[in-house]
C-alpha cells in the first residue's frame, strides 16, 4: 500500500529536501505520510506565463525565467524583471499580487514594496524579482542561479 503513496511522491515536482521540509518534523517512532499539495507541471508553467505576461503588459523590461527546480530547496522557479521607476515597480507588484490571487495562489509574500531598488514576490514555488536597473546590475542573479550555477555543478560532480 506504500509503494502508490511512494510512486506519487517521485512524480511530484520538487526535491527530497523540499518535501521533506514541507513535511514537516515527525515524532519519534510514528511514521506518517503527508501529502502536500503541489501544482502540476503544467499549472507551474501557466503561472510562470500568467506571471510573465503581466510583467510584459507593465512595460517590465528584461524579464527573464530561471527554471530552478532540483538547484534549491526554496522554489522551482525564478522570475527577475526591470522596471524604471518606483511608481512602474510598485504597479507590477500589485497587479501581479491580483492576478496571482485570481489564479488561486494563496499566501502572496511581498517584500520591499514601499519604494525600493528591489522588491520580492514569493508565490510559493515561484519567486518574482523587481529591480531597478542599477540593483540589478549590483545582485546580478541570472549569473548567480542562471548557467554559471549548472557549470559549477557540472564541475564538482566532475571531481
Amino acid at each position: 500500500m506504500a509503494k502508490p503513496d511512494l510512486a506519487e511522491a517521485a512524480k511530484s515536482p520538487g526535491t527530497p529536501r523540499k518535501k521533506a521540509t514541507a513535511a514537516g518534523p515527525r515524532a519519534a517512532g510514528v511514521r506518517t505520510v503527508q501529502r502536500v499539495a503541489r501544482p502540476e507541471p503544467s499549472e507551474l508553467d501557466k503561472l510562470q506565463a500568467l506571471i510573465v505576461a503581466s510583467l510584459e503588459d507593465d512595460k517590465a523590461e528584461q524579464v527573464v525565467a530561471l527554471d530552478l527546480a532540483g538547484k534549491t530547496s526554496f522554489c522551482d522557479r525564478m522570475v527577475i524583471a526591470t522596471g524604471i521607476a518606483d511608481r512602474q515597480i510598485t504597479a507590477m507588484a500589485t497587479h501581479l499580487e491580483d492576478k496571482l490571487e485570481e489564479a488561486g495562489v494563496k499566501r502572496i509574500q511581498i517584500e520591499g514594496s514601499g519604494g525600493s531598488d528591489w522588491v520580492l514576490i514569493d508565490a510559493g514555488d515561484i519567486v518574482i524579482h523587481l529591480f531597478k536597473p542599477e540593483a540589478r546590475t549590483l545582485y546580478a542573479l541570472e549569473k548567480m542561479w542562471g548557467e554559471d550555477l549548472d557549470a559549477a555543478d557540472e564541475a564538482v560532480t566532475a571531481i
